[in-house]
Parts: C-alpha cells; sequence; structure tokens
C-alpha cells in the first residue's frame, strides 16, 4: 500500500517554517492551542450549534468534568478561539460561541473528524487490542 502524497509539502520543513520565536512549526503552534483531550470536541460541537449554552456543551462533550470543561474554555477563550457571552441576567446567561480563529481552526479539524469516521471500526478494534494486552500484564 502507497500513499499519496502529492498534496503534502515537498520536504517536512516546507510549508511548516517558524515564523515567531518560540514555536517550531506551525503543526508545533497549532497543537498548543487545541491540547488537552476536551478542546478539539470543544470546537467541533461549537461549531456545529453555533452560539451554545453551557449546559448544552455540557451535555454534548460527554465524560468531562464541569471544572474541566470551565478549565479548557477559559483556556479557548484566553487564546481567542471562543468567545463567552455574559448577558447579565437573572438567572444568569451565558453562552460560548467561535471566534474567526476558532472558525479557522475548527475547520482545519474537518479532516481529522473524518479521518475518525472512515477508520472507526479499526480504531476501536486496535484500542480493544491495547486494553486486552493491558488486561494480561
Amino acid at each position: 500500500m502507497s500513499l499519496d502524497l502529492s498534496d503534502l509539502p515537498s520536504s517536512p520543513d516546507a510549508g511548516c517554517t517558524p515564523t515567531l520565536p518560540g514555536f517550531t512549526c506551525g503543526l508545533d503552534a497549532t497543537l498548543r492551542v487545541v491540547s488537552g483531550k476536551w478542546k478539539p470536541l470543544i470546537l467541533y460541537f461549537l461549531a456545529q450549534e453555533g452560539p451554545i449554552r453551557y449546559g448544552e456543551l455540557r451535555r454534548a462533550v460527554r465524560d468531562v468534568s464541569d471544572k474541566m470543561l470551565i478549565q479548557q474554555l477559559k483556556e479557548l477563550e484566553a487564546d481567542e478561539l471562543v468567545k463567552r457571552t455574559d448577558y447579565k441576567e437573572v438567572p444568569p446567561r451565558v453562552d460560548y460561541s467561535l471566534t474567526p480563529l476558532g472558525r479557522s481552526l475548527a475547520l482545519a479539524l474537518v479532516p481529522l473528524c473524518s479521518w475518525g469516521t472512515e477508520n472507526m471500526a479499526e480504531v476501536t478494534r486496535v484500542f480493544a487490542q491495547r486494553q486486552a494486552a493491558n488486561r494480561k500484564r
């Protein structure tokens, strides 16, 4: 099986050259802003739903604790990927949406989502094998 890499840059450094000090390359910058188990899912659901209230987001991102979701949202807001809108109402009403920078990142995640969908059965099989091997240890 061979891969068609014609759409990729010709060398590992092409198209991924650091432009700001502190980053190895563009991928390094990207991974720093999406680091964390929940951030890509948060971006995904915000891209799907548009402005969304905290409770809806909490239900969409299953298995995340309130503490972790709040922390990840604050980091995404600090990185200017997510906008938090507080309506200053009683009872409190707050929603979250993507900024233009956040929307551009969410679009970049679409191929990863497609890859996961296309390979879900294989990934499930591999994870099951790994889990079985870990139980034997």
